[in-house]
């Protein structure tokens, strides 16, 4: 037998090293924002006197959220981090016990100690101070997409409070989630049961992300009489057939935001559809034995209301791509609700750019690591999330903020970076901690590229 030769000794050193340097841009972030003092004053029962303090606490969780680490038991690798302490301006790493034990707490006496009140207040003003929100351009006006959507998340053979099936046919929760702009940032997640119907308690959920989305908004100048094309732009809400509701329509009026909502066709005949097409639409031909045909009606979306616009499209197959003629057409209808006065044409297109949806909660749950939530009670699971959103748009901010820097060793040109990507080569990006006289440095390796990215963006946010 051959014995290989050692090319490695491994042994501990005294100097202080770290795996996730990144995070004192996440530190640099959370100190700007205000749920930190409201947490520390607030009086949780069960710990009114607490060795640990609450924002310790909360902060320490949203240090290993920022890691892509949901489970409570990691925090015990970075009880004695000296980096993870400094970086995240803690005076005590909570263990793991003392972690699950307060969330707890706080999250069983939320009505009181309004925990989730404060992060969602930070995340709004996150997204206020940070976020450059680029609209979309449709007719003669600028909109903002404000999309909601529920998302299953499967948590099977588990015992968790809450848990049940939902309708992607896994046993889990439900949540629904709603994100501003295109570029994807969380505006807010209400938490579900997996069994509660997508439509139910929806319209209030709307309501409440209407008035958060607006407050961070630019607004016009009061008083002054601004050409419609140079007004600040309005929300556009995009649901999808689950929530076709006259309730979300009457929500989106009072809010005074106009939405783009896919009709459930129930049980409307196709024929019927293609009949009304072909006497008031326009078509056009896209090959031999295929026609599009787009136009507007009006009805009401349901008994006694008010009648609102349709826009729709309908497709018609007399043969298929290869020439083979049908017996009897096929035939594909598409309708939405809509307030946007522009032409079908126009209209149309915006609809698809909803299903991006689907890549933001692939951050939650694969990025975030939350596709099966650390606690068995459904309250503290709750404000997991909405710690969670605050994490989601922090990185999303950092994400961002590295488009415009020349030193990122990316070239590809995107209109948002996967909160992957941030968490990989940023977050957990390897480094020294030195310290001379008062002054403390993060020394990183000097063939690593995102090493000046990280230094670029901690003298950025602290600038802000």
């Amino acid at each position: 037998m051959v014995r290989l030769p050692f090319r490695f000794r491994y042994e501990p050193g005294n100097d202080i090293l770290t795996g996730q340097a990144g995070l004192g841009v996440v530190g640099q972030i959370l100190s700007r924002l205000p749920f930190g003092k409201r947490v520390q004053t607030s009086k949780v029962p069960g710990a009114e006197h607490p060795d640990i303090s609450h924002r310790d606490v909360v902060v320490a969780y949203l240090g290993l959220l920022a890691q892509g680490k949901n489970d409570f038991d990691h925090i015990e690798a970075f009880r004695k981090d000296r980096f993870f302490k400094t970086a995240l301006d803690l005076e005590q790493v909570p263990s793991s016990p003392t972690l699950r034990q307060r969330l707890d707490q706080a999250a069983a006496n939320e009505s009181t100690v309004r925990w989730g009140q404060a992060l969602n207040d930070s995340s709004d003003e996150l997204l206020q101070r940070y976020a450059h929100l680029e609209p979309i351009q449709i007719g003669q006006r600028q909109y903002i997409p404000l999309d909601m959507d529920v998302s299953p998340m499967d948590n099977s053979k588990t015992k968790k409070e809450g848990v049940s099936r939902t309708y992607k046919g896994c046993d889990g929760f439900a949540p629904n989630f709603a994100y501003l702009g295109h570029e994807g940032y969380a505006l807010a997640v209400e938490f579900r049961e997996g069994k509660q119907h997508c439509q139910k308690g929806t319209p209030a959920f709307l309501a409440e992300c209407l008035k958060r989305a607006q407050r961070i908004l630019p607004k016009n100048p009061e008083n002054l009489e601004i050409p419609e094309t140079e007004m600040a732009a309005t929300l556009l809400v995009r649901l999808d057939s689950g929530n076709d509701s006259a309730d979300n329509i009457d929500t989106c009026h009072a809010a005074k935001a106009d939405f783009l909502i896919k009709r459930n066709l129930r049980r409307e005949r196709l024929e019927d559809w293609l009949a009304l097409a072909k006497t008031e639409g326009t078509a056009e031909s896209l090959r031999k034995g295929k026609t599009l045909y787009r136009g507007t009606t009006m009805r009401a979306p349901k008994a006694g209301h008010a009648l609102e616009r349709i826009v729709y499209e309908v497709v018609e197959r007399t043969s298929t791509a290869d020439g083979q003629l049908l017996l009897l057409p096929q035939i594909d209808v598409a309708t939405y609700w809509t307030s946007l006065p522009d032409e079908p044409a126009k209209v149309l297109p915006w609809y698809p750019d909803h299903g991006t949806m689907e890549q933001y909660h692939s951050e939650y749950k694969t990025d975030l690591d939350l596709e099966r939530l650390p606690s068995g009670k459904f309250a503290t699971n709750r404000l997991i999330l909405q710690m969670a959103l605050l994490v989601f748009n922090v990185l999303r901010v950092i994400g961002q903020a590295t488009l415009a820097d020349a030193s990122v060793p990316l070239r590809t040109k995107v209109q948002r970076r996967r909160l992957r990507t941030i968490i990989q080569n940023l977050v957990l990006c390897a480094a020294k901690l030195v310290r001379h006289g008062r002054t403390v440095r993060v020394r990183y390796a000097r063939t690593n590229p995102w090493g000046d990215v990280i230094g670029h963006l901690y003298t950025a946010f602290a600038d802000t």
